[in-house]
């Protein structure tokens, strides 16, 4: 049990990118979102169609060609070959979040000493390097934020807030661990980063909300990211134990 809790987020990632995938091979299985009814009509060869309907779990797709036509966009076959590998996932994903959640909370390991090191570098350096890296961080995710919710539709773009909250989490535990705070333990950079990450998601999710661009992401949330970085780092660093003056 512990080595599976080691791999927390290993398996949450895992899960994670293959619930997107698996978000984007149910929505191409199904009749295009822009014209339904124009690809049951090409693909089935039927007349006009009166009403499509789909369902995302067990996936599933028919066109109704009225007068009782009504015939299956998508096969038995696939759609029993993506419930099962859908509730596969769920599990694999079920299981890393909750893992993820209890290390947040677990042993916090040995303290990490700020004897010898230039705390007024390390400090710089996170405010510094650490928003640069989040900036780039998050202008890729720009990119897949779009392509998330276009292919994988609603389910996709859940999967991706998720994943996207994930994702930061993980990149500012690291840059916590590498340039945070010293001392410090495993676990405090743990809930350091959750917390950094969490509230990047937030900010950009907000400021794209005011702005009234939702669903999709602007490449201005890149350096907003960057902005909100380090002014949390730098509540962080100023909360420490054994402040830095600079």
């Amino acid at each position: 049990m512990q080595w599976l809790r080691r791999q927390a987020g290993l398996l949450l990632g895992l899960g994670l990118v293959c619930g997107l995938g698996w978000a984007i091979a149910v929505s191409t299985a199904m009749p295009s979102w822009f014209d339904p009814s124009e690809a049951c009509e090409k693909k089935l060869h039927g007349g006009s169609t009166t009403e499509v309907h789909t369902s995302w779990f067990p996936p599933s797709a028919s066109c109704d060609f009225g007068g009782g036509d009504v015939r299956q966009y998508m096969s038995t076959t696939r759609s029993t070959v993506l419930s099962v590998v859908g509730v596969l996932i769920l599990v694999v994903l079920v299981t890393g979040l909750v893992l993820t959640i209890k290390r947040l909370s677990g042993e916090p390991g040995p303290t990490r000493r700020a004897e010898g090191v230039d705390l007024r570098r390390r400090r710089r350096n996170q405010l510094t390097f650490g928003a640069l890296d989040v900036a780039v961080a998050v202008a890729v995710l720009v990119f897949f934020n779009a392509v998330a919710i276009v292919l994988g539709e609603i389910v996709g773009g859940v999967l991706f807030v998720v994943t996207t909250i994930a994702g930061l989490s993980a990149l500012c535990t690291a840059l916590d661990r590498h340039m945070g705070p010293l001392p410090s333990t495993a676990l405090e950079s743990r809930r350091r980063g959750t917390i950094t990450g969490a509230t990047l998601f937030g900010v950009i999710f907000t400021a794209t909300a005011v702005t009234g661009q939702l669903p999709f992401f602007r490449l201005w949330a890149a350096p907003l990211a960057a902005i909100t970085y380090a002014a949390v780092v730098h509540l962080q660093w100023s909360r420490q134990r054994d402040p830095v003056e600079v």
